[in-house]
């Protein structure tokens, strides 16, 4: 299964994303992690706060598979580098059934770079999509830059985190019909911290995007302490709320 999490930025996606991480993990599912934003905070949610070096921003791979330096436009360089290999070279192990890759910002001037960089970003991504057996899941960067690329042909279902705001559903169907004019067609919704009436948020949501709400993730106060001071959740209703979405994944 390859799963896309994405959305306006603070809706929780890495929250949702390194527990749904992690709970494939621990039902046995050997899981790749990826953390495509240009803030990467993915590796924080499993501890690990060691400096993590993006793909993007590893010269020596991206010469070494396309011949020419990050940055070099107009410079000859492959169009088909070599990248089955990455996820052993680059992936970080965070234990037996999770692997980590941060990928970085994919391209840096926007639709129309052609890049070293952008160019082994993209191959990694379609091969970790379509070549691989693992689940792989992907914690996307805030906004729609991504859709542009077509960095998310191939997934499974794209889920769309929003928040009971305006900004956000407006975002969501932006979202929504950019992903659809890509053809992907398994697109869910999860509403997160979610005060008040349930029942009706949902359905307001549901309203207003046409999508299926597949989980409602209630406020949960835990939840702010937990990433404040890196702990672990306990009696989380939270949580719980993402345990009832991984057992309809």
């Amino acid at each position: 299964m390859k799963i896309a999490i994405v959305g306006k930025g603070g809706v929780g996606k890495t929250f949702i994303a390194s527990n749904l991480i992690k709970l494939f993990a621990k039902n046995g599912y050997k899981v790749i992690a990826i953390d495509c934003d240009n803030n990467p905070t993915l590796a924080l949610s499993f501890n690990i706060y060691e400096d993590i070096t993006p793909i993007s921003k590893r010269e020596d791979i991206i010469e070494e598979r396309t011949g020419a330096k990050p940055g070099s436009f107009g410079a000859i360089f492959k169009i088909n580098p070599k990248v089955d290999d990455l996820i052993d070279k680059l992936g970080y192990k965070v234990d037996d059934n999770i692997t980590l890759l941060v990928m970085g910002t994919i391209e840096k001037s926007g639709e129309g770079c052609v890049c070293p960089a952008s160019i082994l970003l993209r191959r990694l991504l379609r091969h970790l999509v379509l070549k691989r057996d693992e689940v792989v899941i992907l914690d996307m960067e805030a906004g729609l830059e991504h859709f542009g690329r077509k960095t998310l042909d191939g997934i499974d279902l794209m889920l769309i985190v929003v928040e009971p705001t305006k900004k956000s559903i407006i975002t969501a169907k932006r979202i929504k019909k950019l992903a659809e004019d890509m053809g992907i067609k398994n697109i869910k919704v999860i509403i997160n911290k979610v005060k008040g009436d349930i029942e009706k948020v949902k359905e307001l949501v549901e309203r207003e995007l046409g999508i299926e709400v597949i989980g409602v993730i209630p406020y949960d106060e835990k939840v702010e302490k937990a990433e404040l001071f890196g702990e672990e959740l306990e009696n989380s209703i939270a949580l719980k709320e993402i345990e009832k979405i991984f057992k309809n994944l």
